[in-house]
């Protein structure tokens, strides 16, 4: 019976050991739903009841999971016409992107939200344009196949980043943008969804036109309350600014750097875990630089919370230590990609965000990565970044969301390339082809605050799952 009692004890270990030395890589199939241009965003989201999220880009929405079923929300009437370098011309579906020789914008679709907005339990879609255009809101005919009622309910939605969230935390989202000069939300009268939203300002009129960029919301100073993030600052949502007793101009502003040259969406997280939310963002929607901003503890005269700069990809690859560095990062999103519990960025290069010739390195291959998160001794950080696709690159918008159960946070682009999607595949991996799989430090020095190359491997242990949670 001992030598039987260690013999087991023996498996028992060796297999601790085996377990041990298991690592998890991570890849993405990659689902090409759609090649003509019809929007700059894409989502996910149940439209038809049977449980499985959907995916929804421009007038169409496939089925999911295998994505293979189209339906039209929308009459998709929108052509093109492109002239051949033989002097003949063809006329092509959608707005012109990839297969066109200049640029265009897909003017009535930047960004597609789901949500039940009529409480029928039918998700509906939302859609937001080129900025300083209209938000419409199609009901769903819950079930029927037939085109999908139009309400124009916003008249003009600015700002390149515009965020659907539950901003004033009644438990409903509203549209947080700029219009007509200021910063707020458009919310709807529940009971009337269709009929239009009325704007809620938060501040003063400012130099905010159509084309602002850089916008998103979180609890900045962790009173419970969302705060609005733009490039010059955050505005600080008050306790008496929350329904029903909203009034406008009434939120401080706390004035930062973020992005002087205007990004795209923004993240309030606490990036290295010091108790405080700091700031993620790209630091310029047509130009260079990924980053992310410490608050300290420290203010100024003024009371204001400070913040010091971390960016961590910039124009030179020798400013990244992974030698990575791409232009036009015009979509950004914070998810847990692998399950380790920190939040990690979803970002890539926006494929001619303005056309083929209106920005740095437009020809370079639209890239699509994500950046793990990994925090080391002494809150020093790095972002490893992996890459997804090289053929696809970002529009204004990605949509996130588990389209297969296996709790594995999926993607989905829509852009001047078309629709992807991008299913999250994972394999165990011995710790050699772990450790062969991840991306090589080429510039140690790169970076402030960066992991060292031993600290980035002891710290990159086996993930855990984690389900993200599928949008309403």
């Amino acid at each position: 019976m001992k030598s039987l009692a260690l013999i087991l004890s023996i498996l028992s270990s060796l297999a601790a050991v085996s377990s041990a030395a298991e690592r998890t890589l991570h890849s993405f199939k990659k689902l090409h739903l759609e090649k003509c241009y019809w929007s700059e965003g894409a989502n996910f989201g149940d439209l038809n009841q049977d449980g499985r999220v959907d995916a929804v880009s421009g007038p169409f929405w496939w089925e999911g999971p295998e994505f293979t079923q189209r339906h039209e929300i929308y009459p998709p009437v929108t052509t093109f016409t492109l002239k051949k370098s033989d002097g003949s011309e063809e006329k092509l579906p959608g707005f012109e992107g990839v297969f066109g020789r200049k640029n265009a914008y897909s003017t009535d679709n930047f960004f597609s939200f789901v949500y039940d907005f009529n409480g029928d339990r039918w998700n509906d879609v939302l859609t937001c344009g080129l900025p300083g255009t209209p938000a419409f809101l199609y009901l769903n005919p819950a079930g029927k196949a037939q085109h999908w009622q139009r309400h124009q309910v916003f008249d003009a939605v600015d700002n390149e980043s515009p965020t659907f969230a539950d901003l004033t935390g009644d438990g409903r989202p509203e549209i947080i943008c700029n219009s007509g000069g200021t910063f707020g939300y458009a919310s709807p009268d529940w009971n009337n969804v269709t009929a239009k939203w009325p704007f809620t300002s938060v501040t003063a009129k400012g130099p905010w036109g159509h084309f602002n960029h850089g916008l998103g919301v979180g609890d900045v100073n962790g009173d419970g309350r969302l705060d609005i993030l733009e490039r010059g600052g955050w505005r600080e949502q008050p306790q008496a600014g929350r329904p029903p007793n909203s009034t406008q101009l009434t939120w401080v502003r706390h004035p930062t750097a973020f992005s002087p040259g205007g990004g795209a969406q923004m993240f309030a997280y606490d990036v290295n875990g010091d108790g405080l939310q700091d700031v993620i963002t790209s630091i310029a929607a047509h130009g260079y630089g990924l980053g992310w901003y410490e608050q300290l503890r420290e203010k100024d005269a003024g009371g204001h919370p400070q913040f010091k700069a971390h960016v961590f990809m910039n124009k030179e690859p020798s400013e990244n230590r992974y030698g990575i560095a791409f232009s036009q990062l015009h979509a950004v999103e914070l998810v847990d990609m692998d399950g380790d519990g920190l939040k990690d960025i979803v970002t890539g290069k926006c494929f001619w965000a303005h056309g083929p010739t209106g920005d740095p390195d437009p020809g370079a291959p639209a890239v699509l990565y994500w950046f793990r998160l990994v925090r080391g001794s002494e809150e020093r950080i790095d972002w490893i970044p992996h890459l997804i696709d090289n053929d696809s690159g970002v529009g204004r918008q990605i949509g996130i969301a588990d389209v297969n159960g296996d709790t594995r946070p999926d993607l989905i682009i829509g852009n001047k390339k078309g629709t992807f999607v991008f299913v999250h595949e994972t394999r165990k991996a011995s710790e050699q082809e772990w450790a062969n799989a991840q991306p090589p430090v080429r510039f140690p020095a790169a970076g402030d605050k960066q992991l060292k190359a031993e600290e980035v491997i002891q710290r990159t242990g086996p993930p855990r799952a984690t389900a993200p949670q599928p949008p309403k």
